[in-house]
């Protein structure tokens, strides 16, 4: 979902001189402490390690009845946590925000909660309430974080549907959905509705318990909706697993580019948008839940959703990002993009379009990695010029360590990848430590 409050494109053509490859041999990331770097090159190294990420909930606990609480907490801090985590307290997100800020990187603020499919279903409204709160609170702190004049109007933050619409319901939907011909009642355009009038749903499929949470869940993200835009907050919803996806689809385009449909989605999304008269936003990612997909397709005999293989993936994200950046060359202000990619080659594609298509750097096209992985990159295109967003989760440790070790569960492969940075990360810890000098680019 993302609301345009004003004009973010100009009409800048290409620079003259021709294109300029980024380069992302870390030679930018001489802007970073040599305490960072350390620290970054150890965290990287041990969530490379499968054990450590397979039993990651089983070690914290271990290492908190052998250390106790506060000398585990510490140890934390000074390493996952302080990777991967902006901080706990309002002050903390503010100053880390402060340092990226200062690198030419721009934050994207992450509440670390969320219901996972195969976890029990949580009983009651009161959980997704609590979620809606801390969404609320996010938006206050998105909007309240310190801000450069080119940020003006350019808050994001993300959203995750689950958080506060259970992820059963969202099953549910999606098995009524995908039926032939499937009635009006779920359509769009009726739960729009709902959504504005606040008005009691009664969905034929869902029973009476399903249908007062459904009615809920409608109203806990119109309320996120509406205070974000009424606070110039944009709201970036994370794509989620494929088998809800039909689901949330019926409130948020948010798809994400390892299934085989999604160049044909992003086409129609894209042209009904345009039709409605109304702006559309895409955050295109690769997709980090490869091995539950292909698991929950076994266990239930269906076609495996997703891209064969990397390379299969890498087609489909690269046809995608063309046909983003071809929308936005032709819609301006109506078209937004954020291209969420750790992949060198799919960054270079597009900085090398935008050139082509005339898209200026400060206009509706934007990048995003996570927060402590992928410095090389960003800070390459931080430094050229280019609009870069971390993720940022923030939080207590209790909170934010399992949403972590999560992820790290869910991108393994993109961990276990990074040896390209790791490698990077040692050069310029070794030539600090000799004294070179460092070498210029030509």
């Amino acid at each position: 979902m993302l609301w345009t409050r004003r004009v973010l494109y100009s009409q800048a053509g290409p620079s003259s001189g021709g294109w300029q490859p980024l380069n992302f041999d870390g030679e930018a990331i001489h802007l970073k402490g040599t305490a960072e770097l350390a620290r970054a090159l150890l965290v990287l190294r041990l969530c490379a390690w499968p054990p450590l990420v397979t039993h990651g909930l089983a070690l914290q606990a271990w290492s908190q009845r052998l250390l106790g609480s506060r000398l585990s907490g510490a140890l934390l801090r000074a390493s996952v946590y302080g990777q991967f985590v902006a901080g706990e307290t309002q002050e903390e997100v503010e100053g880390c925000v402060r340092q990226l800020q200062a690198l030419g990187l721009r934050p994207l603020l992450a509440v670390p909660t969320e219901e996972e499919p195969d976890s029990a279903a949580q009983t009651g409204e009161a959980w997704y309430e609590g979620n809606l709160d801390a969404m609320l609170r996010c938006v206050d702190l998105s909007r309240g974080l310190p801000e450069s004049p080119d940020l003006a109007g350019k808050t994001l933050m993300q959203l995750k549907v689950t958080a506060l619409a259970s992820t059963r319901l969202c099953k549910d939907l999606t098995s009524w959905i995908t039926k032939p011909g499937v009635s009006s009642e779920l359509s769009p355009e009726r739960l729009a509705e709902a959504m504005d009038s606040g008005q009691n749903l009664q969905v034929s499929c869902l029973n009476t318990e399903q249908n007062q949470h459904l009615q809920a869940s409608l109203s806990r993200l119109n309320r996120v909706a509406q205070y974000a835009r009424a606070q110039q907050v944009r709201l970036l919803v994370d794509a989620e697993y494929t088998f809800i996806n039909p689901a949330l689809s019926l409130l948020v385009a948010a798809l994400a580019a390892y299934q085989k449909d999604t160049h044909e989605r992003l086409r129609c999304d894209a042209e009904g948008a345009h039709r409605a008269g109304l702006a559309f936003g895409v955050k295109l990612v690769r997709g980090a839940y490869l091995e539950k997909e292909r698991k929950v397709s076994q266990l239930q005999g269906t076609e495996d959703p997703t891209q064969p293989d990397y390379e299969a993936t890498s087609r489909s994200y690269s046809r995608c990002l063309e046909l983003m950046l071809s929308l936005v060359s032709h819609h301006g202000p109506m078209c937004h993009l954020m291209v969420a990619s750790h992949n060198e080659e799919s960054v270079r594609q597009a900085t090398k379009r935008m050139w082509e298509l005339g898209i200026p750097l400060d206009g509706p096209v934007c990048f995003g990695q996570l927060l402590g992985m992928c410095d090389h990159v960003s800070l390459a295109l931080g430094q050229a010029g280019y609009m870069v967003y971390k993720s940022i989760p923030y939080g207590c440790l209790k909170e934010v360590i399992p949403y972590l070790i999560r992820r790290a569960q869910e991108n393994r492969s993109v961990l276990q990848g990074a040896r390209r940075e790791q490698a990077l990360l040692s050069r310029e810890l070794w030539r600090r430590l000799l004294g070179r000098s460092r070498r210029l680019p030509h």
